[in-house]
């Protein structure tokens, strides 16, 4: 098993993830990510890279499949979050959901220091 190494926060750091807890954002962690800080809502997951004294989007925002997170692509015509060989149809009410975590994630984390 990795070993995790707790990162060094910055104040504006840790006010960035404050806010993200007041949003209705939880902490969640995933045994093959250790790097990152891990965030869910809603079942929508990000990481988080604690680089530069920011807080930055690594990557792009994903959907709880299995013990996984799920890349929303393009899958026989339809839209899916899809990890490995798991998927989850992604219906205009979850599509909607998503642009709302993802525009919310992202004010958040524009707006921090």
């Amino acid at each position: 098993m990795a070993e995790i190494q707790s990162p060094e926060l910055t104040q504006g750091q840790i006010k960035a993830l404050e806010k993200l807890l007041k949003a209705g954002f939880q902490f969640a962690s995933l045994e093959h990510i250790t790097r990152h800080l891990v965030i869910e809502k809603s079942g929508f997951v990000a990481l988080l890279d604690p680089a530069e004294g920011k807080l930055r989007l690594f990557g792009q925002v994903g959907y709880r499949v299995g013990d996984g997170i799920g890349m929303l692509i393009e899958q026989r015509a339809r839209p899916a979050f899809v990890w490995k060989k798991q998927a989850v149809v992604a219906t205009p009410e979850l599509l909607s959901a998503y642009a709302r975590v993802k525009t919310e994630l992202a004010a958040i984390l524009e707006d921090s220091p």
